[in-house]
C-alpha cells in the first residue's frame, strides 16, 4: 500500500526488502484502488452524465496515487524521444514535462475516462475496474522480476524475484477470471500481451527499467485492460 498509494500508512521509507515482501500482494492493493475507483463511479453514475462519472472517478485514483503512475508515463513518453539511452535516463529524472509526456497522459486519462464512462452505459463497470486495477499493479511484477536496473545503484523493486512475481501474477490472474469470467480471461491476455510488448521495448531502448518506467506499466496496463473489456461488453 505504501508503494503503490499516497495512503499513509507505515512508518520511515520503504526499501527493496519491504518492496519485496509487499510484491504479492500487488494485484490486492491494485484491486482495492480499481473498486474505489469504480466504485465513484457507479455511485455518482445516477446524478451526473456517464462521462461526468467517469471523470470523477478518475480523479479519485489520481488522488489515491499521488498521480505516482501518471508522472511516470509522463517521463517514460518524453525519455521515447531521446537520441540516446544516457539521453533518455536524463531526461526521466528532469521534473518538467515535455509534448511527447503531456501527449501520453491526455491520451491514457481521456482513453480511461471514456472507458469507463462506456461501461457505466453497457454495466459491469464496479467489477471490470477493479479487476483492471489488479492487472495493472500486477504488471510490475514481470518486469521487475525479468530485468534489471537501468541506473547503477538499483532502486525500490530490486529484490522482485520470480518467486514473488509468480504469486502476484496468479492472485491477479485469480482476480480477473474470478470477478470477471471470461472478460476478465480476455483482460488478463490483454495485460499479458502488453506486459511482454513492454519487456521487448524497455530491454532493447532502455536496457531495463526504471520506477517511471514501472509507472508507465501500471498506466498502459489498465488502460488496455478496460479497452478491452469495452470492446468485449
Amino acid at each position: 500500500m505504501g508503494f503503490l498509494t499516497r495512503v499513509p500508512v507505515g512508518r520511515g521509507p520503504l526499501t527493496a526488502d519491504d518492496v519485496a515482501r509487499g510484491a504479492a500482494l500487488f494485484a490486492l492493493v491494485g484491486a482495492g484502488i480499481g473498486a474505489a475507483v469504480g466504485g465513484t463511479a457507479v455511485l455518482l453514475e445516477p446524478t451526473f452524465p456517464a462521462l461526468l462519472a467517469a471523470a470523477l472517478a478518475v480523479t479519485v485514483e489520481l488522488v489515491l496515487t499521488g498521480a505516482l503512475h501518471v508522472d511516470g508515463l509522463a517521463d517514460t513518453a518524453d525519455a521515447l524521444g531521446a537520441a540516446t539511452r544516457e539521453r533518455s535516463l536524463e531526461i526521466m529524472r528532469d521534473p518538467r514535462i515535455g509534448a511527447f509526456g503531456a501527449s501520453a497522459v491526455v491520451v491514457d486519462l481521456l482513453v480511461r475516462t471514456a472507458s469507463i464512462a462506456a461501461l457505466l452505459d453497457r454495466g459491469g463497470a464496479l467489477v471490470t475496474v477493479t479487476v483492471a486495477g489488479a492487472l495493472g499493479r500486477a504488471a510490475i511484477l514481470p518486469l521487475a522480476a525479468a530485468l534489471p536496473y537501468a541506473r547503477p545503484g538499483g532502486g525500490l523493486t530490486d529484490r522482485i524475484g520470480l518467486r514473488a512475481a509468480a504469486v502476484g501474477s496468479i492472485a491477479a490472474a485469480a482476480f480477473a477470471i474470478g470477478l470477471a469470467g471470461w472478460i476478465g480471461a480476455a483482460m488478463l491476455g490483454t495485460s499479458l500481451v502488453t506486459t511482454a510488448l513492454l519487456v521487448t521495448a524497455y530491454r532493447s531502448r532502455f536496457g531495463g527499467i526504471t520506477g517511471d518506467m514501472l509507472g508507465a506499466a501500471v498506466e498502459v496496463t489498465v488502460t488496455t485492460s478496460l479497452l478491452a473489456s469495452v470492446a468485449l461488453r
